[in-house]
């Protein structure tokens, strides 16, 4: 007979911590209770000003009453419902507001869990609608260097950060990788899109003349890279992309969990960038990180083709138990409406100038190699330390949360992206921390 043992004290052992050093943190915890508005709280009641937007996710800020209260409703009145072969209200009605919001023609939303799951989602639609379409010798999937799509084995195998992948030995096959977009000697300090690199994105041709176009299924790509470091795209980089992309019959898949609802002051950020692709990957501001929630975004010809391709039964065998789950369809449609009542968007454009300026006063900052920005993101580029890469920055990562500022880095790279609420003051003392933060470790 099993027996429930007593219950555990409170410690730090049994949770193994993603992308993090366990050992240190665990010697060294630095721990958030509760979260409201523009700022986290620690257990002893100390205030950390959010400049990270949770993990580029709370673009509507924390604690939101709203998004609270539609959790909370719809628990009480129906917790969970499958959605394989049946459905409920509340997903159907957080796809139509997803669809309101993406691009005109990318309008079938199909529910997943996280960036990880759409990333590989959107693969898996790449390769059926190719299939459907009798050219099943399109497998091949090129993603981009210093891409990050996610930890499943498919946006693992399109991304390309070395150290998320060089633990897990061969990835899946048939993929290339496009060079990044990262050319500090001709673009550093630009102020939004850099003026060279647009021809970067004639990689593809050298792709499609060693495999040939025939084989190539999609290129996936991030509008603005993230967690490599905040690389902005050069200006024509992504049109250029989706003209060959468009020549040779490959799918383009924007990478927007990032990017989407806001962080470049529209709703997604191909409409800032002036590119449709033909597919969108999203997660993170769906639901304002409330319940864990991810989608992608079709144009109704990749829904069509894969769709009307079969005569009769499921088309498409693929899903997650928890697609269009009640509470985060819930969650989903609150912070939609949030999106929309508050225009977080035109707040995000409206103080992206006084943002920029803020960005770009690190300039002179002892070790700082680049500042760029984009939307409201930001990227401070500082120069190792000799041998001990990456310590500089995580040293001026726990600097700042003494200080009391949360900010993210990546190798020697701080990057900030705030809540879409955030105001003057705010960017103030985030950036007047992290000046500070950088001087005191110039060592």
């Amino acid at each position: 007979m099993n027996e429930i043992s007593a219950p555990r004290p409170n410690n730090l052992d049994a949770f193994w911590m993603p992308f993090t050093d366990n050992k240190y943190f665990k010697a060294n915890p630095r721990l958030l209770y509760r979260a409201e508005g523009m700022s986290y709280f620690t257990p002893e009641g100390r205030e950390v000003l959010d400049g990270t937007a949770g993990l580029w996710c709370c673009n509507a800020g924390h604690g939101r009453r709203e998004i609270t209260e539609a959790i909370q409703k719809q628990a009480a009145l129906m917790d969970f419902a499958p959605t394989f072969n049946l459905g409920h209200p509340i997903a159907f009605e957080a796809a139509a507001r997803v669809a309101e919001m993406t691009p005109d023609g990318i309008d079938r939303v199909f529910f997943t869990n996280s960036g990880s799951e759409s990333a590989d989602t959107a693969l898996k639609i790449a390769l059926a609608y190719h299939k459907a379409r009798r050219e099943s010798s399109r497998v091949r999937l090129v993603g981009r260097e210093r891409g990050y799509h996610g930890v499943g084995f498919g946006g693992i195998t399109v991304g390309g950060i070395g150290p998320n992948r060089k633990q897990f030995g061969a990835l899946l096959p048939y993929a290339d990788h496009l060079p990044h977009t990262h050319l500090p000697a001709k673009n550093a300090f630009s102020r939004g899109q850099p003026e060279h690199g647009a021809e970067l994105a004639d990689a593809l041709e050298a792709i499609v003349a060693l495999h040939g176009a025939e084989t190539i299924a999609a290129v996936m790509v991030e509008p603005v890279a993230g967690s490599t470091g905040v690389l902005v795209p050069p200006l024509g980089y992504l049109q250029r992309l989706r003209e060959l992309c468009t020549r040779h019959g490959i799918l383009l898949i924007f990478d927007e969990v990032i990017t989407g609802f806001g962080r470049l002051g529209t709703n997604f950020g191909s409409e800032r960038l002036g590119v449709t692709p033909d597919i969108i990957t999203m997660a993170k501001g769906l639901t304002n990180a409330a319940v864990p929630m991810g989608a992608v975004a079709t144009s109704q010809t990749v829904y069509d083709t894969i769709v009307d391709g079969v005569a009769g039964g499921i088309e498409l065998f693929h899903g997650y138990t928890y697609s269009g789950h009640p509470l985060a369809s819930a969650a989903a449609v609150a912070t939609l409406e949030l999106h929309r009542a508050e225009d977080l968007p035109g707040r995000a454009r409206a103080i992206e100038p006084y943002w920029q300026d803020a960005i770009h006063s690190l300039k002179d900052r002892p070790n700082v190699i680049d500042t760029r920005d984009f939307g409201l993101i930001g990227g401070i580029e500082l120069a190792p330390r000799p041998g001990k890469p990456g310590t500089r920055a995580m040293d001026i990562f726990r600097r700042c949360f003494d200080a009391g500022v949360l900010v993210r880095v990546t190798g020697d790279i701080v990057a900030l992206s705030p809540p879409l609420i955030v105001e003057r003051p705010h960017v103030d003392r985030l950036i007047g921390t992290l000046a500070d933060a950088i001087t005191a470790e110039a060592a």
